[in-house]
């Protein structure tokens, strides 16, 4: 993780900070970013002791959406059509692999997130916001469409909200993302937001690595799966939790009446 460019990975213990590290054009997510983005994201899915992870931007903005000069450059073969397609499927695996990650992830929002940034924003557990922070989905205003963050968006705001804001071009500020149910925190500055990160570590890091990743493969597999195969998925993940070793560790620290082998005071 010491070789990347567009990104910085910065570890606390058992906390990871992933900047996006490219302020000349607002965080936009440019192949490069994107390429070290999921490069990051890959090492640290498989890494136990790494807790929960927050993404934020530098140059305060957490991120302008797609880099639309990078993505018209990039296309210029025989079909334009065809690595258009290709380029934003891509983007939806990253998505993915962001609301994937087993890790709990935070997404602190300074200065703006527009379009892809929001929608990105959008795949994380926790999300932090700046009074002050705009944000919009700007797709349709330039004859594009919201394409692979219009599922996640609706999946946090509900298909009504998500229609109004997609469809009207929508510009709101972070103070107002509460009506948009586009935020779980809204902050003043940064001493707030260390405030409140503090106090949720105090309560992630007392729940179980494991148990946390396959609460959130349930989360996420529920709205695919009808109701026999919600109930198939949650007794397979339920069985697999509480036969690991980290279940075993669990049940006897409650039966003994002690702190499990995970918990950590912070």
């Amino acid at each position: 993780m010491d070789n990347y460019e567009k990104i910085i990975c910065e570890r606390d213990g058992g906390w990871m900070t992933i900047w996006f590290n490219s302020p000349e054009n607002r965080n936009a997510l440019s192949r490069q970013l994107t390429t070290e983005f999921m490069s990051a994201l890959k090492a640290i899915k498989d890494d136990k002791t790494i807790r929960g992870v927050t993404l934020r931007g530098k140059g305060g903005v957490f991120c302008a959406g797609g880099d639309l000069k990078g993505f018209f450059a990039d296309q210029s073969g025989d079909d334009p059509k065809a690595g258009f397609k290709k380029m934003n499927r891509e983007a939806g695996d990253l998505f993915d692999l962001v609301m994937g990650l087993p890790q709990v992830v935070v997404v602190y929002v300074q200065g703006a997130a527009i379009a892809g940034g929001l929608g990105l924003m959008c795949c994380a557990d926790i999300i932090i916001v700046e009074k002050n922070a705009k944000f919009s989905l700007t797709e349709t205003m330039i004859g594009i469409a919201p394409a692979q963050i219009a599922p996640i968006v609706v999946a946090r705001t509900g298909l009504p909200i998500a229609r109004r804001i997609m469809l009207t071009g929508a510009r709101f500020l972070g103070e107002d993302t509460p009506d948009y149910n586009l935020s779980d925190y809204v902050v003043e500055n940064e001493a707030d937001y260390e405030a409140i990160l503090k106090n949720l570590k105090k309560g992630i890091y007392q729940c179980a690595p494991g148990a946390i990743g396959l609460t959130k493969e349930i989360l996420m597999a529920t709205a695919h799966l009808d109701r026999e195969g919600q109930k198939d998925f949650a007794a397979e993940k339920f069985a697999d939790a509480i036969t690991s070793d980290e279940g075993r560790e669990g049940i006897a620290s409650f039966v003994g009446k002690r702190k499990p082998s995970w918990a950590e005071d912070v």
